[in-house]
C-alpha cells in the first residue's frame, strides 16, 4: 500500500531523514522505532505532505504522492494524529470530530445549512467506535490527556482513511488509558480494515501489536522486518543497548 524509497530531508545541513526506506502492506500494523532524534516524526511529516523531501519517492497504492500538499494527501485517504495533541479546545468532542467529517464532504464553507444538521449520524458512529460517544457534548479542553489523544484519532477517522499514521499515540497516558488506546488500534485494524503506521517508544506496545517493525537511526533505515527479526538484530542492539547481545524484550 505504501512504499518509501530513498527518502531524504535536510535542515540547514542536518540530515533529519537520510535515505530512508519503508514498505507497508494493506491491512498491516507497522511500527517505526528509533532513538530520540532518529527522524521518525520528520518521516511522517514527509509522507503526509507537511514538508517536502529533498530526494526520494513516496508511492501510495501505486501512485507517486511525493511532495503533494497535506489536503491532497488527505483526499487520498491518508490521515494522521500528532505527537502533540492538535485539537480545538473550546469546541465539544462532537464538534471537533464533525469538523473533520465536514472537511471530507467539502461542507466547511456551507453558509446555509446549520452545522448541527450535517453529518450527525456519521460523526456519532465515529465517536462510538473510539469510546467517546458518552462525552460528545463535553468541551475538549476539559478532557483528560488520554481522551484528548483518542479524540485526535477520532478526528483522523473523520477523513475515512484507508491508511492511518499515529505519532506516539500513547505518549503521556496513564496505564488504563494506554490499554484503551492499544485496544482501539487493534480494533481499527481488525474490525475496520485500516492499515496503520505508528511510532512509539514503549517497546512492550510495539512488540505487542506490530506485524512488522522499521528501525531508524540517525535518519536512516537500518532494518525492516518481523518482530523476531528486529528483536535480536545486531544493529538494533547497538542502537538501543550499546552493543549488548541481549535481545530486546
Amino acid at each position: 500500500m505504501l512504499q518509501v524509497k530513498g527518502l531524504s530531508k535536510s535542515f540547514d545541513g542536518f540530515k533529519a531523514v537520510n535515505n530512508a526506506n519503508l514498505d507497508v502492506q494493506k491491512g498491516e500494523i507497522v511500527a517505526v522505532i528509533g532513538p530520540n532524534g532518529a527522524g521518525k516524526t520528520t518521516l511522517f511529516n514527509l509522507i503526509t505532505g507537511i514538508i517536502k523531501p529533498d530526494s526520494g519517492s513516496i508511492i501510495f497504492k501505486g501512485e507517486d504522492i511525493t511532495g503533494l500538499p497535506p489536503y491532497e494527501i488527505c483526499r487520498k485517504r491518508i490521515s494522521r494524529s500528532f505527537q502533540i495533541v492538535n485539537i480545538f479546545p473550546r469546541l465539544t468532542v462532537f464538534e471537533n470530530t464533525q469538523i473533520a467529517v465536514l472537511a471530507r464532504f467539502k461542507k466547511t464553507w456551507d453558509l446555509f445549512t446549520p452545522s448541527k444538521k450535517i453529518a450527525v449520524e456519521e460523526t456519532e458512529e465515529i465517536l462510538k467506535s473510539v469510546g467517546l460517544f458518552d462525552k460528545k457534548d463535553r468541551v475538549t479542553g476539559l478532557l483528560s490527556h488520554g481522551d484528548r489523544k483518542i479524540l485526535e484519532i477520532a478526528m483522523a477517522l473523520g477523513g475515512n482513511p484507508e491508511f492511518l499514521i499515529l505519532d506516539e499515540p500513547t505518549a503521556g497516558m496513564a496505564p488504563e488509558e494506554t490499554s484503551k488506546c492499544i485496544e482501539l488500534i487493534k480494533s481499527l485494524s481488525e474490525k475496520f480494515g485500516i492499515t496503520i503506521l505508528f511510532c512509539e517508544h514503549d517497546m512492550e506496545i510495539v512488540f505487542g501489536i506490530a506485524n512488522r517493525i522499521m528501525v531508524m537511526v540517525r535518519g536512516s533505515t537500518i532494518i525492516q522486518g518481523t518482530c523476531d527479526e528486529v528483536r535480536c538484530n545486531q544493529a538494533v542492539q547497538d542502537a538501543y543497548l550499546g552493543g549488548s547481545d541481549v535481545c530486546l524484550m
